[in-house]
């Protein structure tokens, strides 16, 4: 009985999970403007849901001809809306009455583009943007999305805080210094266990070592006695050398905060 509920306990779970991978994809893309051909909009789903799965953030693509809020508090708030405070996800935002196009971003997917990543990513889109090409746009737009997180957290990445000038230091392992750190615990652990075997000439299995007949115990009571105590002191320099995150790795991402959630991101005219 116990197996019988278990399964079908599972079965439920798979199902809705399914059917929540499949709802996210299904409203990824909200084309108010009509900038997209109904083949196109299946196609940057068909595009987005992977992204989605490897990144575990949402990802929208946005368009509309009647904002008259400013472009990149829309399209905070739309996120905002979509899936609340500090969740990860990444929005792009076409505003054809402003013509402008934005990108927006929170949770993980600030540490992911940064202000360098998300002005490479923006000169890529600005050409169709300018030709009209606004579903090429949306494609480089993913293409460099999914490409920057297979890329991982840049190296000395730190976060702006634009309105405060807060700034946050993450640290993060690159692959290669993952890789450096197991091979060096390995050649390490087996030096020490070779040095150990030639110096006490050790079989495995056969040697015990006499510790009755080796050892002695002689305990003596001993007390301190604290007299005085000095504590020195000393003034130590700030560092004023903005340029040190930059010199880590690829820089930073600005942000700003938006009814109340914090986001990065930019953008540009067209």
């Amino acid at each position: 009985m116990r197996n019988v509920l278990f399964r079908f306990f599972a079965v439920i779970f798979l199902l809705f999970s399914f059917s929540m991978s499949v709802e996210a994809a299904e409203d990824s893309v909200d084309d108010q403007a009509s900038l997209f051909t109904p083949e196109q909009v299946v196609q940057l789903k068909e595009l987005i849901k992977p992204i989605e799965d490897k990144t575990k953030a949402r990802v929208f693509i946005v368009t509309n001809n009647d904002n008259e809020m400013d472009s990149t508090r829309f399209a905070d708030y739309y996120m905002l809306d979509r899936i609340g405070k500090d969740q990860n996800g990444i929005t792009f935002y076409i505003d054809m009455s402003q013509r402008k196009f934005i990108i927006s971003t929170s949770g993980n997917m600030i540490d992911y583009l940064n202000d360098k990543r998300i002005d490479q990513t923006l000169d890529e889109i600005e050409p169709s943007m300018i030709a009209g090409n606004y579903f090429e746009a949306a494609q480089s737009f993913l293409e460099n999305t999914s490409y920057y997180f297979d890329q991982g957290v840049p190296g000395g990445h730190y976060r702006v805080d634009t309105e405060t000038g807060k700034i946050t230091r993450y640290k993060t392992l690159t692959t290669t210094e993952i890789v450096i750190a197991f091979v060096a615990a390995i050649i390490l652990s087996g030096l020490f266990l070779i040095i150990n075997i030639s110096k006490y000439q050790l079989k495995f299995g056969t040697y015990k070592y006499p510790f009755r007949e080796k050892s002695s115990l002689n305990l003596q009571r001993k007390n301190d006695v604290l007299i005085n105590s000095f504590i020195t002191t000393r003034r130590i320099p700030r560092n004023n050398n903005s340029g040190g995150g930059r010199s880590g790795g690829g820089g930073g991402s600005s942000t700003h905060s938006t009814g109340g959630g914090t986001f990065g991101g930019g953008g540009r005219s067209f």
